[in-house]
């Protein structure tokens, strides 16, 4: 470990004490000490741990956002370790900007957010995918269904014949007693438990420990059970009105369940004559179709299509990308990467060859608004145009095209043809 010191970030108690656990049992042979900061562990032995922080002889720390209060200084950190970083706020990552300086940074996440992934996929951050499941995994049995309460009745009634527990998420707090109400008549032997965001931290903690002693047969909650909590015993899980939720979101979810060497059971259900969005049939698509082990990364690549990359800038977008268009500064940014890579590793740049051709075609090409109305619809396409590469890229767009919106009026096959010329990576020979 060279003397350096590592930080473990998470975003939940529970999980805290869970890694510690975890870390105490996997580094049991080796001299090196680990301590948590949390509500577990009394003031005194809180204060021992910052001291021992201060002073070196704590090698690797784990804790909630209590690793963030100023009033923690390490000795000589080199890792921080952010688990889940998506599940931290603005402000908790404004003061990691702070901690990360001159500090190596490993982020872990099942699914990264748009924007972490697409700064990955730039160069901005170094990616590593682990598709390899832990041994005896077995991919969860997905199903997006209506509601129905013969439906919840059944799957509630197959998983504690088997001895195991279900995940009830209702992800409104107004409305969740009673929705616990209704499992309980429907499964009169089910014990049920409540779990939300708006109950205190330490009853909340409360409720989930007990469901993880096996107190409850059923926990009725909110998205709170979203972060990873490891409960090898829950394989059924039952999402009300799972076309609300985000993609990534319903693949964190459904990775709370198919964490033992059991099959596991995920219903995302929808209300009955429903008509829903298109987006929503897309995430509801999304997480049916990618249901094997270590699909994760694919989830997050269709989410990024989806929702697009959003603003790598942070909360508003400063300086010229507002004037140069977020494509554009993509492409940009790129290659300054690029040239820090080259000039890193002390290697001679090699020069552009392609050529630079201005083409002023004097045509009429873009998306009218009576063809795609939604102007959301509409950016994704443009983006689409924007990145294609190759003729293939286009024809397969245009595909997608006729097959979304139907036949292309004119407008649209110009801008097809002008993709067509963008593709064209070096040299073009017109010929008239």
């Amino acid at each position: 470990m060279e003397g350096k010191q590592v930080a473990v970030l998470v975003p939940t108690t529970i999980l805290a004490q869970q890694h510690y656990e975890t870390f105490k049992e996997r580094f049991s042979g080796y001299p090196i000490n680990i301590q948590v900061l949390s509500r577990f562990r009394s003031r005194k032995e809180q204060n021992e741990t910052i001291k021992g922080i201060r002073q070196g002889t704590v090698d690797i720390v784990i804790g909630t956002h209590r690793l963030l209060s100023q009033d923690l200084i390490f000795k000589d950190l080199g890792l921080l370790i952010v688990d889940e970083e998506q599940r931290f706020g603005v402000t908790h990552k404004e003061k990691l900007k702070r901690l990360k300086t001159n500090v190596d940074v490993l982020t872990l996440t099942a699914t990264p957010i748009p924007r972490t992934l697409h700064m990955s996929m730039l160069g901005v951050r170094d990616l590593s995918v682990i598709e390899t499941p832990p041994e005896n995994r077995f991919p969860v049995q997905t199903y997006v269904v209506e509601y129905s309460q013969t439906l919840v009745r059944e799957s509630i009634e197959r998983e504690l014949a088997r001895g195991g527990q279900v995940y009830y998420l209702y992800n409104r707090v107004q409305g969740i007693q009673e929705m616990a109400s209704q499992i309980t008549a429907l499964v009169p032997d089910a014990r049920v438990g409540i779990g939300h965001g708006q109950m205190s931290e330490t009853e909340l903690e409360k409720t989930i420990l007990d469901f993880l002693d096996g107190e409850y047969d059923v926990l009725v909650s909110t998205s709170i059970i979203e972060t990873g909590v490891d409960i090898p015993n829950v394989n059924t899980l039952i999402v009300h009105d799972a076309d609300k939720m985000g993609l990534s979101q319903l693949y964190q979810l459904r990775g709370r369940v198919g964490r033992s060497n059991r099959i596991a059971y995920a219903y995302f259900t929808y209300q009955r004559d429903k008509v829903l969005t298109e987006v929503a049939e897309k995430r509801l698509q999304s997480i049916k179709e990618f249901t094997e082990l270590g699909s994760g990364f694919k989830i997050a690549m269709r989410d990024l299509s989806i929702r697009g990359a959003g603003n790598l800038l942070g909360a508003e977008q400063h300086g010229f990308i507002a004037s140069v268009g977020f494509d554009l500064y993509s492409q940009m940014l790129a290659e300054e990467i690029q040239k820090r890579k080259v000039s890193m590793l002390g290697e001679k740049e090699e020069p552009d060859k392609a050529w630079n051709t201005t083409l002023d075609l004097g045509i009429d090409a873009y998306l009218p608004s009576d063809y795609i109305y939604d102007s959301i619809q509409k950016i994704e396409i443009y983006k689409k145009v924007a990145v294609v590469s190759s003729f293939t890229d286009v024809t397969e767009l245009e595909d997608e095209l006729l097959d979304r919106f139907g036949e292309l009026p004119p407008a649209v096959i110009s801008l097809l043809a002008v993709a067509r010329l963008k593709s064209m990576e070096k040299c073009m020979v017109l010929m008239g």
